[in-house]
């Protein structure tokens, strides 16, 4: 049993990802503010314990991770859109407080950590499909909020002998997103409520979707993996889909293939194209998606009509 402190354990992938890593035989103590994320996400809020703390407050860190073998940091301001309008608080949430996260944990004595980075929003507007070679240009305040953050995860891992993995994020997709702002809950949400699906732009910039189960696997798998100093991989599906096909698919699953789609003006601070391979995780942790973005919408698409009935009784 290895004792793992997960920061944004309440959030969407946290909620996801702490009752794999307690089936594993792993003991999660959950470090969150609650500010988006709520312990009802959670499988079994009884079966953790939550420490209702800030990352921003390096004390309350280092007290929650003593006594712990590994922290997996997941707590991050998340919206490229919203760091846009908030560099401020962004700065503050992802560079700050992840500085706090490995200090205190380093403070503490824990000398594992994963964190959660990026892909697209850290790399930018570089030619498809990148890669842990391609040299990040972001260019928004939350993608180079992330960057940031690497390059601390690798100073302290070098500085400090510590064992810290980067995970670079797809576009995440799955249960337990209602409250997430992304396109696919947008999309969902505008079906459910009979709006239009609105695009930002014309609809040809590309993500990278990869669902949450997957993802999980892969952070596992890092986190498992406990590799010397600062290491980093690209998370992903490996496949390019367009914001248009993701409106195709979100209204094809829902039944609605006629639901109306609205284009706006293109929003600052969002990638044109960005999908990513996944070659290193496959060759030094064994990850491989098995949920393609099809599944993933469909699964989320039920989960959601579920979640909606619920919060209507």
């Amino acid at each position: 049993m290895t004792r793992v402190l997960l920061t944004g354990g309440c959030g969407f992938i946290g909620a996801n990802l702490a009752p794999m890593l307690r089936k594993l035989g792993h003991e999660v103590t959950i470090f969150d503010n609650l500010s988006r994320g709520r312990p009802e996400h959670l499988d079994d809020a009884g079966a953790y314990r939550l420490v209702e703390a800030d990352i921003r407050d390096e004390e309350a860190v280092v007290r929650a991770s003593e006594g712990q073998d590994a922290v997996i940091h997941l707590a991050a301001f998340g919206s490229v859109v919203e760091s846009v309008a908030s560099p401020v608080e962004n700065f503050q949430i992802n560079v700050e407080g992840t500085f706090k996260v490995l200090n205190g944990a380093r403070r503490a004595g824990v000398r594992r950590v994963v964190f959660a980075s990026t892909g697209g929003a850290l790399i930018g507007n570089a030619p498809p499909p990148v890669n842990e070679q391609a040299v990040p240009r972001p260019i928004s305040p939350y993608g180079a909020s992330k960057l940031a953050g690497e390059g601390y995860c690798s100073a302290f891992a070098n500085a400090y002998d510590m064992s810290v993995t980067a995970l670079r994020f797809a576009n995440v997709v799955g249960p337990i997103s209602w409250h997430k702002k992304g396109a696919v809950t947008a999309f969902f949400k505008a079906i459910m409520e009979g709006r239009p699906l609105m695009i930002f732009g014309d609809g040809s910039a590309t993500r990278d979707f990869l669902y949450v189960e997957d993802l999980c696997r892969g952070i596992v798998a890092g986190f498992e993996a406990a590799l010397p100093r600062f290491n980093v991989f690209h998370l992903a599906s490996g496949r390019e889909t367009s914001v248009r096909e993701l409106a195709e698919i979100a209204r094809r699953v829902s039944g609605k293939p006629d639901h109306p789609i609205v284009h706006e003006l293109k929003r600052a601070g969002e990638v044109e194209r960005n999908f990513a391979t996944y070659d290193l995780a496959r060759r030094e942790l064994g990850f491989e998606p098995a949920v393609s973005i099809e599944s993933a919408m469909e699964r989320t698409w039920h989960w959601m009509l579920a979640h909606n009935a619920r919060a209507g009784q």
